[in-house]
């Protein structure tokens, strides 16, 4: 028996219809998702280490909490900062962790996880992860966290996919609704919300995306859901991520500069960058409670 140990874990290969999709153990990450064998969300070698946080579960928050630091229930706690850069705490503590495939058929995969808390989150969370295939409607990911301690806990969560249509983005229409996004500084800290109607963030009409870099988090989605949709002009297939809006209110898209924008990364999200601080669209976990987020990528046509 090898006694190497692979990056992303055991991987589970899971397929319906046209699909096939492939999840790692660590971090419950979505490797690759293809239909028909064309790619829908951008892989990366199962052997390597993601880059960019591809595919990656964000819990128990996604994005940012600025300087590392954010005070909770009359006190204050220190996070690990992993981005030197922005000097933040980026994207949560459960995504290099190893997590245990509780269950698994053909189309369906669920992991979990406990997170017994640390210093600058002295919480306990059971994390589950659920990953779907479905011929008919894609794959559908599922995101659920129980408060297994003693005392409220602050939370919020997101995926990571990069969904492609094949080639550099640069070439290809993006669609998706939304009111207002969260401007930043140049740490990427947000600064203000503003009104996207008219701006180079208004991408209510399908749009090129060649020439304009994006890493925003977008809100007033449409009630009741939002969807993302990715389109090259000379493909029949589009990418598309779905959400319900009460699950997501918040979606962060990047343009993926550092996977050669091969990829658009497109995050439903529970809550704002830096909501650990701000407060705003945070979750408070009661002991015993639980909260789920749910989201959908699938396939196209035209």
């Amino acid at each position: 028996m090898s006694s190497n140990t692979p990056p992303n874990g055991e991987l589970t290969v899971l397929r319906a219809g046209d699909y096939e999709a492939t999840v790692a153990s660590v971090g419950a990450g979505l490797v690759s998702l293809s239909f028909g064998g064309t790619d829908l969300v951008l892989p990366f070698p199962a052997d390597e280490l993601p880059p960019a946080y591809a595919g990656k579960v964000l819990m128990p928050w996604p994005n940012r909490v600025a300087g590392g630091a954010y005070s909770f229930a009359g006190q204050r706690f220190e996070l690990p900062v992993n981005e030197a850069g922005t000097g933040s705490a980026l994207h949560g503590l459960a995504l290099w962790n190893a997590w245990q495939v509780e269950r698994r058929s053909d189309a369906e995969v669920v992991l979990t996880h406990l997170l017994h808390g640390e210093p600058g989150y002295p919480f306990q969370l059971a994390l589950t992860a659920r990953y779907a295939l479905d011929a008919e409607t894609g794959l559908s990911i599922e995101l659920g966290a129980r408060n297994q301690g003693t005392a409220p806990a602050p939370y919020g969560c997101g995926s990571h996919p990069y969904i492609t249509v094949g080639g550099d983005i640069s070439t290809c229409e993006l669609t998706f609704r939304a009111g207002k996004v969260l401007m930043t500084d140049e740490k990427l800290q947000p600064t203000e919300l503003r009104d996207i109607a008219g701006t180079e963030f208004d991408f209510s009409q399908a749009r090129i995306l060649a020439g304009q870099q994006l890493d925003h988090a977008f809100t007033a989605l449409p009630e009741g859901a939002w969807d993302v949709r990715l389109r090259h002009p000379a493909r029949q297939l589009s990418a598309v991520v779905e959400s319900t809006g009460t699950d997501a209110p918040w979606l962060q898209l990047y343009s993926g500069e550092l996977r050669g924008r091969k990829g658009l990364a497109v995050e439903p999200m529970t809550c704002p960058p830096d909501a650990f601080n701000s407060g705003q669209d945070l979750v408070v976990l009661a002991p015993g409670q639980s909260h789920s987020l749910a989201c959908r990528i699938h396939a196209v046509d035209g």
